[in-house]
């Protein structure tokens, strides 16, 4: 068995996101709480991560979204505790190399550095946060399987997946 948490990105996720639908339809998972969803500070989330990490009663299966995708690669980058960790899923990897979002600028350089735990990492093919060809690359540097969902923009409440049954079908294989 393993806990599941989960990593919104930058603003949290609303309650039509495919994250808040799996809370509310799986009350055992756990939304890792940031102290400001709305200026994310890198240091502060990997932070917060490496707590929620430690303090899962067992081994962890990430649920990241856009900046939580980036908070792990950090997390990873800074020598955090990867032994619990038994799978990331990755949905939308946020660009903040490229984007102009001046509260995102902090997470810059996007860490390229192999993620030492299974990993898929999940792109719209018309991402307006990621290219398609970037998130290749993250993939290919986290050792990620990558699945692209064509128009599913940034994986997100806009995309229409209401409660992603496809993203609980990867995540049944990563926990």
């Amino acid at each position: 068995m393993a806990s599941v948490l989960i990593l919104p990105g930058f603003e949290n996720s609303g309650p039509a996101h495919w994250q808040s639908r799996w809370e509310a339809e799986h009350p055992e998972y756990r939304r890792v709480e940031q102290a400001d969803w709305f200026r994310p500070q890198v240091g502060d989330w990997v932070d917060t991560l490496a707590a929620a990490v430690a303090a899962a009663p067992e081994p962890v299966v990430l649920v990241a979204h856009s900046l939580g995708c980036v908070t792990v690669a950090h997390w990873v980058a800074r020598g955090g505790d990867t032994a619990r960790v038994r799978g990331a899923l990755l949905a939308a990897p946020a660009d903040v190399d490229t984007a102009e979002v001046p509260e995102l600028v902090n997470f810059r350089p996007v860490p390229l550095v192999p993620l030492p735990f299974p990993s898929i990492v999940i792109a719209g093919d018309d991402d307006p946060w990621a290219a398609l060809p970037r998130c290749r690359m993250f993939a290919a540097a986290w050792g990620s399987r990558l699945v692209v969902i064509p128009g599913g923009g940034h994986v997100n409440a806009d995309s229409g997946l209401g409660s992603w049954p496809q993203g609980k079908e990867l995540l049944a294989e990563l926990a």
